[in-house]
């Protein structure tokens, strides 16, 4: 049977750290999804270069989630992935960039401190809601609260981290 599991899991080293160290916006196209190469859940390869926009992350008010949901009753069961980022200081250039998430469905590709790299929404991109934040005494946050929410049928792949700006699969665009 397609859905029987074929191995167990030891309990593991503690040398992974939580927390992400950057987010990753892709513009969303189909093909994407349909010129990538998957080894065992992992991407190892894009038909073409992806462009890659890094927005970098500092502090402890990013993370990244999963949950499956299953239906014993319809038979089925997708991933909802969920991603909280904040991103200090406002800004024009910023908020233009943001806007266009907004209105998008990016696929977003999430960096943490171990050194992986994740797609979410990869087959159907995500939602993406902004919030802005000015703060009320000194010391609050002036920037920006944003959410994303992708729907899939899989988790989110892993991507080999070796192809994350080579120029051949991805080029990385900053500031």
């Amino acid at each position: 049977m397609a859905c029987d599991i074929a191995a167990g899991r030891l309990e593991p080293c503690k040398d992974s750290v939580g927390g992400l160290k950057a987010v990753y916006f892709v513009n969303y196209d189909a093909t994407i999804y349909t010129g990538a190469t998957i080894v065992s859940d992992e991407i190892t390869a894009f038909g073409s270069a992806v462009t890659l926009y890094k927005f970098d992350l500092k502090g402890t008010n990013n993370s990244f989630d999963e949950t499956n949901e299953n239906s014993r009753d319809n038979g089925t069961s997708f991933w909802t992935q969920t991603g909280t980022l904040v991103l200090k200081k406002q800004d024009l250039a910023t908020q233009s960039e943001l806007k266009l998430l907004a209105y998008g469905r990016p696929l977003v590709v999430v960096e943490d401190y171990n050194g992986n790299f994740r797609m979410a929404g990869f087959e159907n991109g995500c939602e993406v809601a902004v919030n802005t934040a000015s703060g009320a005494a000194m010391g609050d946050l002036n920037g920006y609260n944003i959410t994303f929410t992708g729907t899939e049928k899989t988790p989110a792949s892993y991507i080999d981290a070796t192809i994350i700006g080579d120029t051949t699969n991805t080029v990385v665009v900053t500031g």
